[in-house]
């Protein structure tokens, strides 16, 4: 009698890495002056508690995070700085006197609350071209902010960006009653992946949907999460609040 035995190696999904921006923080401590509480700080204590990066978006108003508190960061960062940001000289400036793991080029200009559209890299392919290349020139990795199009991708992928983030607010806002919605994510990260860039996602993310998108997203390389965090840290504190994050993650 002779027996054939197999052998099934079972591979979990790759630890999608989890970005605490600090927006949120700095704009609790400029609508009273001060240091409280002190951006810094937090910085250091998020790392302490797991998060796997910061993120930082300073915007040329200064409505949150500032100039300083971007260089300030960047002196006591022991995992990977994020900064995110429209492209002009201020943007520049800060990349090379901080020398950040990563860029997040984001399209909306100073007069933008938040975050609210990919880029359209057809329309601004000259310009774009530029910056990827002045980024990667730094040393410093390159990721796009994007919305969920191929077509777009495709020429992101072209461009010779490292990565893309995707622009995660309308998956947000039609999750609760539309979960399928998920499916345009999926179908834009496989011709991703198929272009070589590796995928990150970010804005309104949260307990409620974010274990949803991982679960279908199982690529995902990084999330950066701000608002939502921020926000659950004040009931369960930060450093709770940063492993249920985690948790939805693995």
């Amino acid at each position: 009698m002779e027996f054939h035995i197999e052998f099934v190696i079972l591979t979990k999904n790759p630890v999608t890495k989890l970005s605490v921006n600090l927006n949120k923080i700095a704009t609790l401590r400029n609508a009273r002056g001060g240091q409280t509480p002190n951006v810094v700080q937090f910085a250091i204590d998020c790392q302490t508690f797991g998060a796997d990066g910061i993120t930082v978006h300073p915007r040329p108003d200064e409505r949150h995070i500032t100039f300083k508190d971007t260089l300030e960061i960047s002196e006591i960062i022991s995992t990977e700085f994020n900064i995110e940001g429209y492209p002009d000289s201020r943007y520049f400036e800060l990349l090379k006197r901080t020398n950040p793991t990563q860029a997040t080029l984001v399209p909306d200009g100073p007069t933008v609350l938040t975050s609210n559209a990919g880029w359209d890299v057809k329309a601004n392919k000259i310009a774009l071209s530029k910056w990827i290349e002045e980024i990667k020139g730094l040393g410093i990795r390159c990721s796009l902010f994007m919305e969920p199009d191929h077509e777009q991708i495709k020429l992101a992928a072209a461009l010779g960006v490292d990565r893309i983030e995707f622009y995660t607010g309308p998956f947000a806002e039609q999750f609760p009653s539309n979960p399928e919605c998920i499916k345009a994510y999926v179908d834009a990260c496989r011709i991703a992946m198929e272009c070589g860039l590796a995928i990150n996602a970010g804005h309104d993310l949260s307990l409620e949907n974010l274990r949803y998108f991982k679960e279908h997203m199982p690529q995902l390389d990084e999330v950066s999460i701000g608002h939502a965090l921020i926000s659950d840290a004040l009931y369960y504190g930060i450093e709770n609040t940063i492993q249920l994050y985690k948790r939805c993650l693995v």
